[in-house]
């Protein structure tokens, strides 16, 4: 039966070479004036620093935040140890710290069908109409058409467009082909900001849907001013029924109560991890069920179709500014397919699947899954922030 204390352990959830990584993060510090702070790992030790940034935003915003940390000693609020312990869902102590997601203003993006592998899964949904029963003749057919074309195409190049010019002829192009292989990235608003959940918490996949996934990703913090300051792990859970029914269900299948999980802490750029570190990532997936169900699956972010670089730079441009920075999912290309029941009707997720994703560099995402309307509700904003800060005299 999977566990989800197992996985809140440093040995698990850090980096394997954490003695060496800026983790930053938020946590959630109780007291006379409960509310979130901005964390820095140290040793064994998590501190505060609210003091030098009192938003994650602002801290990925100051010219050089890896000098400015080091430079500040912060305040020890707790052990590495007991502070992950503590961000249990369910056996919560009100008098410790515990960690929240490592984002606070910042917008939360994604882009979407940027690996060939969840492009075609795309087109699939599309052609069988959201019904997973239909999508294996799809699949096959699918596959056996345009596969091995997509696999060697740059998006936007010339050849590109000769692909596409030859698949409108032959009755194959799609919607989501034109974010693939087309010159404009699929950049989309997977939730808004304050609203995604950290490691230990509870994922939220609406209970109307009967065709849903985990997608693991390597999400890039960004600040206002368009550069990538560091990376951490995501989960931009999908309903696949939804949006294969229509692509302007995307909204619906996408941002709803907890599906947006992040965590669980953003490694900072800098002489031990740099963007080229980030772009050769490997994730690893596993979903472990109470009905003893265990799937894996790996993800290279080497296979991107587009350069992460590439996507901020079409994400924040002149075109559309985010002062406060923006999470950026990169995509993925996993897309399960795996059977979970009847022959044919694919990947599902139930309550109570234990969602683990794992970078080595990163450290380890770790969630449990329950319906949207189970989860506990997104009840602190920005506006509370702000009083929440102001009332700490932080602000």
């Amino acid at each position: 039966m999977p566990d989800l204390r197992e996985a809140l352990k440093p040995d698990t959830a850090l980096p394997v070479d954490r003695e060496l990584a800026v983790l930053v993060g938020r946590a959630w510090r109780p007291g006379d004036v409960p509310g979130p702070s901005v964390v820095v790992v140290r040793g064994a030790d998590i501190r505060d620093v609210s003091h030098l940034a009192p938003t994650m935003s602002e801290l990925l915003s100051l010219d050089d935040p890896v000098a400015a940390l080091w430079a500040h000693e912060g305040e020890r609020i707790g052990s590495v140890d007991d502070i992950l312990e503590n961000t249990h869902a369910d056996a919560r102590d009100p008098d410790i710290p515990w960690l929240l997601a490592p984002f606070d203003l910042q917008a939360l993006k994604a882009c979407g069908v940027t690996f060939v592998t969840s492009m075609l899964e795309r087109v699939i949904e599309e052609q069988a109409k959201g019904d997973p029963a239909g999508a294996e003749a799809v699949r096959a057919t699918i596959a056996g058409e345009i596969g091995g074309d997509l696999a060697r195409v740059k998006p936007g190049s010339a050849e590109a467009e000769r692909l596409k010019q030859a698949l409108i002829r032959r009755g194959m192009w799609s919607q989501y082909l034109e974010v693939g292989i087309g010159p404009y990235a699929e950049v989309f608003t997977k939730s808004q900001p304050m609203s995604a959940v950290g490691i230990g918490a509870e994922v939220g996949v609406h209970p109307e849907s009967t065709w849903n996934n985990p997608e693991p990703e390597v999400v890039l913090a960004v600040d206002g001013r368009g550069r990538a300051m560091g990376a951490t792990l995501g989960n931009d859970v999908n309903l696949r029924d939804f949006e294969g029914r229509s692509a302007l269900l995307l909204g619906r299948a996408k941002d709803n109560n907890a599906s947006c999980a992040l965590g669980p802490f953003i490694r900072l750029f800098d002489a031990q991890y740099s963007v080229d570190d980030m772009r050769s990532s490997e994730l690893a997936l596993t979903v472990e069920g109470q009905d003893n169900f265990r799937m894996e699956g790996r993800s290279s972010l080497a296979r991107i179709s587009r350069d992460p670089l590439d996507l901020v730079a079409q994400t924040l441009s002149r075109n559309h500014q985010y002062p406060d920075g923006l999470a950026l999912f990169t995509g993925t290309m996993f897309a399960p397919t795996d059977d979970r029941g009847s022959p044919g009707m694919g990947f599902t997720h139930k309550a109570g699947d234990i969602v683990t994703i794992a970078s080595p560099r990163l450290g380890a995402l770790v969630n449990r899954v329950t319906r949207t309307t189970e989860a506990p509700p997104w009840t602190f904003g920005t506006a509370a922030l702000m009083r929440n800060l102001a009332a700490r005299k932080l602000i």
